[in-house]
């Protein structure tokens, strides 16, 4: 992992405005941010426009690289679909507008869980990127923010399905250890979907009582071998952006600025592995 790959996500340093998290985050040495679009949306509600926003991040010397706010209605009618359908097709006009590439996003799911269901999630899926074509933003489908797309494999069966060249993966190591998902299935044929990776640890927990979310500690604080996580991506092919995201009770309660530079710190050790 090169120190260039690295990025935060603003969920790192929640309830900050975004002037403040941008300052915290060029302050600490990213150049890369991940911003959470609750963040970027109040921030244009204030009265700020997208290009006074886009100029906010290049003053400090950053650029979006991903961002994320919405889940895919992918089941009930299309009349019922079709509200959440255009609002991720504004999320991705946000996202690329503001210079970014990669747009994050769950899935709900069916009453009954099967295998045939990743179809009707392909299919919203590619109806999504087809309808934002224009936006040019890749549209990466994060395996366990959903009640059926829970590993992996099952994210790769549905891109795979989809068949649609902008639509792919999106690998977080949390999601990667609550998960069934084992270090074997980050391969060539799988990691060719991954789009953008969340990076964090986890701790000394049975995995199937951990949180996903709000147990993540810092790189290093944990038990997972991150070494071997970003050996086993970059290996199979994956070149893209390492994002920190972190749901920390105790960072939020720090300063942005020291929040940011815990982040940036622990992501050093992991650049230097290679």
């Amino acid at each position: 992992m090169r120190l260039d790959q690295i990025a935060i996500n603003s969920q790192c340093t929640a309830h900050r405005n975004l002037e403040e998290a941008l300052d915290a985050y060029a302050a600490a040495g990213f150049r890369n941010v991940e911003p959470h679009l609750n963040l970027i949306r109040d921030w244009l509600q204030d009265g700020h426009t997208v290009g006074e926003t886009r100029a906010l991040f290049d003053s400090r010397g950053l650029r979006v690289v991903a961002g994320s706010q919405l889940e895919i209605v992918c089941f009930g009618s299309p009349d019922a679909r079709l509200p959440n359908l255009k609002a991720n097709v504004e999320n991705a006009r946000l996202i690329h507008e503001l210079g970014g590439e990669v747009m994050i996003v769950g899935t709900d799911g069916p009453e009954q869980s099967s295998p045939e269901a990743l179809g009707a999630v392909a299919y919203a899926v590619r109806e999504l990127a087809e309808t934002a074509e224009d936006t040019g933003i890749e549209i990466a489908i994060e395996f366990n923010w959903s009640p059926l797309v829970r590993s992996l494999r099952s994210a790769v069966r549905v891109a795979e399905m989809a068949d649609h060249p902008r639509v792919g993966v999106l690998f977080d190591t949390a999601h990667y250890h609550v998960t069934p998902t084992k270090l074997s299935d980050i391969r060539p044929d799988s990691v060719r979907w991954i789009k953008h990776v969340h990076i964090n640890d986890m701790p000394d927990i049975p995995a199937d009582l951990t949180h996903r979310d709000f147990d993540r500690v810092l790189p290093g604080e944990g038990v997972l071998d991150l070494p071997e996580i970003i050996s086993a991506l970059e290996t199979s092919g994956y070149e893209g952006y390492f994002s920190i995201e972190l749901f920390n009770a105790e960072l939020w309660h720090l300063a942005a600025e020291e929040a940011a530079r815990c982040c940036y710190q622990s992501l050093l050790p992991l650049c230097e592995q290679r």
